[in-house]
């Protein structure tokens, strides 16, 4: 049997840790290791005890939730995933910048609190694409990159890997992407394992940010 998931949770509100932590516990593959009442104690807490997720409240006192999601995305291969109570926090981009995988709101439901949990130990983000086109569009069009010439970090990818990106910037699922590439879905997670390697990120959400700062997608236009 596999071992459990490692989750530490960090919120400066008592009550949202112990009902979250309630909710997670509960589950057989899932173990709250820790608990963190700010950002310092939340990196602390990440490089003791190792989880494969930290659930990680954008604001706290000490640190903020997003210097110790920099410092854990750093230091750690642990996953991060915000806590928000606003569905466009302006902090939200910034946090995602900083090597979270994903956020989550504070209303979240029992189920999707536990999904979330499982799909970012394995590895993938937590955006639905719409929210990725909204959130990603809201952010990026405050200092639009229309004049920005293609970044040169980008030249790495062949034209494939330019087209898969630019279509993940838009929210497209790989089954999407596929159809509209006219490739099988396998090709497209190679497409997609080789834009990650090739810039360095860590997972589909990084992606999307790229693509945006690159000039490779422009809010707006499809």
């Amino acid at each position: 049997m596999n071992s459990p998931l490692r989750v530490v949770i960090a919120d400066d509100q008592e009550l949202v840790r112990a009902g979250f932590g309630m909710i997670l516990d509960a589950q057989p593959d899932i173990e709250v290791v820790a608990e963190a009442a700010n950002g310092l104690e939340a990196v602390d807490a990440a490089r003791t005890h190792h989880p494969d997720v930290l659930l990680l409240d954008i604001r706290m006192p000490h640190m903020d939730g997003i210097e110790a999601a920099r410092i854990v995305s750093s230091e750690t291969s642990c996953r991060v995933l915000m806590l928000t109570t606003f569905d466009l926090d302006d902090y939200v981009f910034e946090a995602l910048r900083a090597g979270a995988s994903g956020f989550l709101l504070k209303d979240v439901r029992r189920a999707d609190l536990i999904h979330a949990v499982r799909v970012v130990a394995a590895g993938e983000s937590l955006l639905a694409p719409s929210v990725t086109r909204t959130l990603i569009a809201e952010f990026t069009s405050r200092s639009p990159a229309t004049d920005r010439p293609l970044a040169r970090e980008l030249s790495v990818l062949t034209t494939r890997e330019r087209e898969t990106l630019r279509m993940i910037a838009l929210g497209q699922s790989n089954a999407e992407i596929a159809a509209s590439m006219v490739l099988s879905e396998h090709t497209v997670k190679t497409h997609v394992s080789n834009i990650l390697t090739k810039l360095g990120l860590r997972d589909r959400v990084q992606a999307v940010i790229a693509a945006y700062e690159g000039g490779l997608a422009v809010p707006g236009r499809l």
